[in-house]
């Protein structure tokens, strides 16, 4: 999927300028803090102050329904695109149809996970500067998401920044893990920046916009066979 994805990303028209976009990845479910739904808020508040669009995974319950809702109240629909597996609308949307666009934003219902990651991914890389991939809090599949990302980046297959949103220490044990990672010899020292960490939605913006490419980033050829 990984060299599929890089092959496949079209290069941008001189002439055309890309809107910024951001994937998020995060929860169905709005946890039990409301910290977690204002830190949703605070974010789309900051995405719509810096005009930077949003794709993720089209739901419209929990922090991703926060998110998008929020965001096209302010943006409008346009800036925000959702991407979701049909077998998940039931559960992720609460429903088989899909969401109302002037509320949540477009939707795209796709056969499977693996396609909603791909488009998700081809979205932030086909965008305009400043964009990449952010975790809000979530359970195994934000886990997963973000990793994969994290993965790609230190492959050579993305070079955009990926942002832990840790609110009120969710992530606190991920990040003492990427230390002991690189303690342990399991992730380079040079590779430690890879997947950086934020407090609050402008430091997040701030970091996608300022991000440098790690040094142990390895430099792989991907979708040339």
């Amino acid at each position: 999927m990984a060299s599929d994805l890089k092959s496949s990303v079209s290069t941008p028209d001189p002439g055309q300028s890309r809107p910024t976009t951001v994937c998020v990845f995060c929860g169905s479910s709005a946890g039990t803090s409301p910290t977690h739904l204002a830190a949703a808020r605070s974010l789309a508040e900051a995405l719509h102050r810096n005009r930077i669009n949003l794709v993720y995974g089209g739901g419209t319950v929990g922090i991703m329904g926060e998110v998008a809702r929020t965001l096209v109240s302010l943006s409008g629909p346009q800036a925000v695109h959702g991407i979701i597996p049909a077998p998940l609308m039931r559960l992720e949307q609460g429903g088989s149809s899909a969401p109302d666009e002037a509320i949540f934003g477009r939707t795209t219902v796709v056969a499977d996970m693996h396609t909603r990651k791909r488009a998700m991914a081809r979205e932030v890389m086909e965008g305009g500067p400043g964009g990449g991939f952010i975790a809000l809090s979530g359970g195994y599949g934000t886990l997963e998401e973000l990793m994969e990302v994290t993965t790609w980046n230190q492959l050579g297959i993305h070079a955009l920044g990926v942002v832990v949103f840790n609110v009120d220490g969710y992530y606190d044990g991920l990040m003492q893990w990427v230390r002991n990672a690189v303690d342990s010899g399991f992730v380079s020292e040079s590779n430690r920046g890879i997947l950086v960490e934020a407090h609050d939605a402008d430091k997040v913006i701030s970091i996608l916009r300022d991000y440098v490419v790690s040094e142990g980033r390895l430099k792989l050829t991907w979708g040339s066979q």
